[in-house]
């Protein structure tokens, strides 16, 4: 599998977005904010720069129960052992509605003090507003997560395939207005996006002025090979299949790997992200790396082995990464293949 540094073939050069431009300086954040959400007293909690947060689409997965999770895990409480094996998840929930603000509270008594979330903004906002007219409910969604400040990753905005060149004025818009004491990440996925030039320079630029991170989709090793299993066919048809752009316009690039079904190949398909990683940690960069399959299975542990991967590829001398939690596995630890 390719570099996914390389620009070669389906790879075209990303404009003006180069190493240098990844330290972009401050935004002031007393301009942008949105409404009357600031998150400048909500002491978000710091991270080392030798950190790599590793995770999964979900921390809750009944197939984890007695695989990887113990038996007797209670319904409810899977994020107080899911926190031993990752130090971050994407947060899926938070796109579809808002969590209660009891729900809200049981998982901050559930996280550990590095365990970083990882929400995306709610898809009345990014999908149904299209971004406009939508400040109330950012406000919303800020102040419902707030209690969460100190373990919050990148907010994610995922946008619609549909959200495209003709939109840039509204993505622009809303991007100078949001709350800069908030770590953010954009995940577009408009193919005009991933073709260089007209449409993907000025994309890279603006997420760079505002030092907001690109999210990355590596969905290579699901595609390298045709579907077998109900779950790849239904990966295949959900998933984007996009060219890859290894860029960090931010300072917690956010990765989302999308493997195969079969775990050994997913970590070989991947292999040349370690090296990356391990470059972008080494730059003060902080990764955000989420690993997904088509049945999600085998989710945890992949995330803890990209870990490993990453960590063998730190340069001597230099950082070395903060250690993974013991994980809290299952009393009878089912027979895995990797």
């Amino acid at each position: 599998m390719s570099d996914p540094s390389s620009t070669s073939g389906e790879q075209p050069p990303l404009g003006s977005v180069a190493a240098a431009s990844l330290h972009v300086g401050s935004v002031s954040a007393a301009s942008l904010h949105v409404g009357s959400v600031s998150a400048a007293s909500l002491h978000v909690g710091s991270v080392s720069a030798a950190s790599l947060h590793v995770g999964c689409a979900m921390w809750a997965n009944k197939a984890w129960i007695g695989r990887w999770f113990p038996h007797d895990t209670p319904s409810g409480s899977e994020l107080s052992v899911y926190r031993t094996w990752c130090n971050a998840v994407e947060g899926n929930t938070t796109f579809y509605a808002l969590p209660k603000p009891t729900t809200i509270d049981r998982w901050r008594e559930q996280a550990a003090d590095d365990f970083r979330f990882c929400f995306k903004l709610p898809r009345t906002i990014t999908h149904d507003r299209r971004l406009q007219r939508a400040d109330s409910l950012l406000d919303d969604f800020l102040r419902r997560i707030t209690p969460l400040a100190s373990w919050l990753g990148p907010i994610q905005i995922q946008l619609p395939a549909a959200f495209g060149p003709d939109d840039f004025e509204a993505l622009s818009g809303f991007l100078s207005r949001l709350p800069m004491d908030f770590t953010w990440a954009v995940e577009v996925r408009h193919p005009a996006f991933f073709e260089g030039g007209a449409a993907e320079r000025p994309l890279n630029d603006l997420l760079a002025s505002l030092t907001i991170n690109r999210v990355i989709l590596d969905s290579r090793s699901l595609f390298s090979a045709d579907p077998r299993t109900a779950a790849e066919i239904d990966a295949w048809q959900a998933k984007p299949r996009l060219p890859v752009r290894p860029v960090a316009t931010g300072t917690a690039p956010v990765v989302r790997l999308i493997g195969h079904t079969e775990p050994t190949k997913s970590l070989d398909d991947w292999s040349q992200w370690y090296p990356k990683l391990a470059q972008w940690i080494g730059q003060g960069l902080r990764p955000h790396v989420f690993t997904h399959t088509p049945d999600n299975l085998d989710a945890p542990e992949l995330a803890r082995r990209v870990w490993q991967r990453v960590n063998a590829a730190m340069p001597a001398p230099g950082p070395t990464l903060q250690p993974l939690p013991e994980p809290v596995r299952a009393g009878r630890q089912l027979q895995v293949d990797f």
